[in-house]
């Protein structure tokens, strides 16, 4: 295996973690944003006013997005076994 596929085979690696975790990132920073414009309207500071709903909705987005990350997840490590005999030459 060359420098090359190990590089390749590392920024594929990385495409599919971005991907995995874009959706449950992009619904915390959301949540997060908007629970923090409420705060600062309405002056409470209470963390757990934060907490719950981001935590909640990222169970919801996992839920809802759960198979389609399965997915990708089985289809890159499909990929992966399909191409090993070609990097072990």
């Amino acid at each position: 295996m060359t420098t090359d596929t190990a590089i390749h085979l590392a920024q594929q690696a990385l495409d599919v973690a971005v991907r995995l975790s874009l959706p449950l990132l992009a619904v915390a920073l959301v949540v997060g944003l908007v629970i923090g414009v409420f705060q600062a309207a309405t002056q409470i500071q209470e963390m757990t006013l934060v907490m719950v709903p981001k935590l909640a909705a990222m169970a919801i987005v996992a839920v809802l997005a759960g198979p389609w990350m399965l997915d990708q997840l089985v289809g890159y490590t499909a990929q992966l076994y399909r191409e090993i005999p070609n990097l072990v030459r």
